[in-house]
Formats: C-alpha cells, structure tokens, sequence
C-alpha cells in the first residue's frame, strides 16, 4: 500500500542540516479507516477503501461509510498483503523522511478570471494608442480554414476548483499523525488530500533537531556552573571541619573557668 488520505493543516517554514531553509505544508494524517475490501475473485479488481474524518455526528444507517467525511480507493497490487477491515492505516508503516510523494487535491477557486490571470497571457502593448487592449486576449480563431475556434482554447473563464496533483514532494517528517512535506500542496485549509508515495530521494538532507542542539548546548552551560557549586560546597566543609577543633578547645576553656569560680566561691 503506497497511500493514505490526508488533510492540509498549515504551511510553514523549516530548516535542513546543512542550513536551507525551505517551505512546508503540515498534513494531518489520523484516522483512516479500512471500511471495505475490493478483491480480485468478486470485484475484478484489488483495492482498499479507506475513511477519512470521522463525523461527529452521523446519521443512523446501516452502513458503517456512513460515519465518515470521506471514502476514496486505494488501488493494491497483487502482492501487497490485504488489511482487514477495521484496520488502522498508519502514515509512519508506508512514508518516512526522504521519500518522494504526489499530492493532489481540489485547488482553491477564484471565481471568473481573465486571460492574464488564468493562463498567464501577456497582454497587448500600450503604445499606439492601445489604451483598451492591455489585457485582451486578442484574437481567437483562424481564416475560413478551419473557419472555427478550437477546442480547448485558452481564454477567460471559471479559474480554481479542479483537481490539481503537484508531484515531486519530498516528505521530512512524519509519525501517526502527521506528516511534512516540503513544498506547498492544493487547496486550502481542511482540504482532503491523497499523498502517494512515488520514490525515495538518495541525496535526503534531514531537518535541523533546534531541540537537541539546545539540548546539548544548555548541558554545556550547565556544566560549569555545577563544578562551581560543588567546588564552593566543598570548600564550605572544608572550612567548617577547620573550625571545629577551635570550637572545642574554646568550649573546654571555658569549662575550665567555670570550674576555677565554683573553687574559688566555696
């Protein structure tokens, strides 16, 4: 099995080992469901169906599908070993830091964009009295041959809101739920997301540990200032144990004196 559902949290910056910094889209990952087994002998075909994001409140019907956001397939190959249903997919048994993956996604929708904005066009000049054309389209078909527009042309219209895969993502960090990704995927916030895991990267810079390096720098400061307290602890003893015998031979004078008063009283 090579996917799993997701659901785009934030995006984020982080840095490598060797001190890039570079961008990355946090996705939460918890919760898929195996709801249903597709198999080779009854469907014609191999795959697990998976539940995402559960409800909180699901109407009561008699299919357990009925309790989540989301259902999508996952194809599996003949000799991949088939889960049972009920099972817990987990994001860290099929991705680790280091393997490329494939998210796609339903982009966000911007409404009715022109030329420009929706292909990138550049527009006509502004010279020679164009004050009206700088973000036409200019012309859309040919002569009499073919004598039409072709399908598919590029112009303006409905931008946004098509299902969109941006490939070549590199995971950094993942566990059970959550995974890293660097670079930015579609959509936008809550958005459902289908992570597929293409390849592994051999040259992989893993990200830079802040914690463990403070860690070990705060030993480091920590070290001294220890050794300085125990070397004034020692010497406190050292000085007490110094003035013992004085005390105890002050304590026997003055025994002696009190001793030399009664003789002389009586």
């Amino acid at each position: 099995m090579n996917s799993i559902l997701a659901k785009k949290i934030e995006q984020g910056q982080k840095f490598l080992e060797d001190g890039t910094r570079i961008p990355v889209t946090k996705l939460a990952v918890e919760g898929n469901i195996v709801v249903a087994i597709k198999t080779q002998a009854r469907d014609k075909y191999s795959a697990v169906q998976l539940g995402f994001d559960k409800r909180i409140k699901a109407r009561p019907q008699k299919s357990n599908k009925s309790i989540y956001s989301f259902l999508r397939e996952v194809r599996m190959a003949d000799t991949d070993t088939m889960p049972a249903v009920g099972d817990v997919i987990k994001a860290s048994e099929i991705f680790k830091p280091g393997d490329v993956i494939n998210v796609t996604g339903i982009s966000k929708g911007k409404g009715y964009a022109g030329g420009v904005k929706r292909h990138h066009f550049k527009g006509g000049p502004r010279t020679h009295g164009q004050s009206d054309r700088e973000r036409a389209p200019g012309a859309i078909g040919s002569t009499t041959t073919p004598g039409r527009v072709y399908r598919g042309k590029r112009m303006a219209g409905h931008m946004g809101q098509d299902q969109v895969t941006v490939k070549n993502l590199q995971v950094v960090y993942v566990d059970d739920k959550n995974i890293l990704a660097q670079g930015l995927v579609p959509g936008g916030r809550n958005t459902l997301l289908m992570v597929k895991k293409t390849g592994v990267n051999e040259k992989f810079v893993p990200l830079f540990s802040a914690s463990e390096k403070l860690s070990d720098s705060e030993v480091a400061r920590e070290a001294p200032a220890k050794k300085t307290a125990t070397t004034e602890t020692q010497n406190a003893n050292e000085a007490l144990k110094a003035e013992a015998p004085t005390s105890n031979v002050a304590s026997a004078k003055v025994e002696e004196k009190k001793v030399e008063v009664k003789a002389s009283a009586s």
